[in-house]
């Protein structure tokens, strides 16, 4: 699989090794496309709203006939949009850190808050807890949507920039794929 290509005077040659950076690096957008995905059909869920959203699943009970405002509540709203709120400023602290310190280490700042808000989401146990752990994913998606396609396009041959770039936007569609196959199977779960 290694195949030499000379540009200019810079030979570049794509090996497994260069390839599994790739897959690895793209990774971050399979965790962004998963946190988009499941967020719909978690909130749908009974047990969740039970838990968590108690009025909203007693509106849901009653709203058999209609479905116009029965998820009307802020703070299921805020549960939602927390992860992209969080994402868009830490955007901009991302952008700094990438300048300064490079893409490894923002990517890496990235994958700890993606840990921290997956393990905060599987051990929440109130609203602000729930709230938190999106709030720390949207920092991770942040931080890892600036790092991500940045440095794919520094490790890929010149040749090759715009196929390797692509892989990240591969992979937030094939994390929406796994979000959504995830949220079929546990409606049939937890209907």
């Amino acid at each position: 699989m290694t195949k030499i290509e000379k540009v200019g005077s810079f030979e570049s040659k794509i090996t497994v090794y260069v390839v599994v950076c790739w897959v690895l690096a793209a990774c971050g957008g399979l965790m962004f496309g998963y946190d988009i995905g499941i967020s719909g059909g978690v909130t749908a869920m009974d047990d969740f709203l039970i838990k968590f959203f108690l009025a909203v699943y007693q509106r849901k009970l009653r709203a058999k006939e209609d479905n116009y405002c029965k998820y009307d509540n802020q703070y299921l709203q805020l549960f939602t949009s927390s992860l992209y709120l969080a994402a868009l400023v830490s955007s901009f602290a991302a952008s700094k850190m990438c300048s300064k310190l490079g893409r490894k280490p923002t990517i890496f700042v990235a994958s700890a808050f993606f840990l921290c808000g997956s393990l905060l989401s599987a051990a929440a146990q109130r609203i602000w807890m729930i709230i938190l752990a999106r709030v720390l994913l949207g920092v991770g998606v942040g931080f890892g949507n600036e790092a991500v396609p940045l440095f794919l396009s520094e490790i890929a041959p010149v040749q090759h920039r715009g196929t390797v770039n692509i892989l990240f936007q591969l992979f937030i569609t094939i994390g929406i794929l796994f979000a959504n196959l995830v949220n079929y199977g546990a409606s049939k779960i937890h209907p």
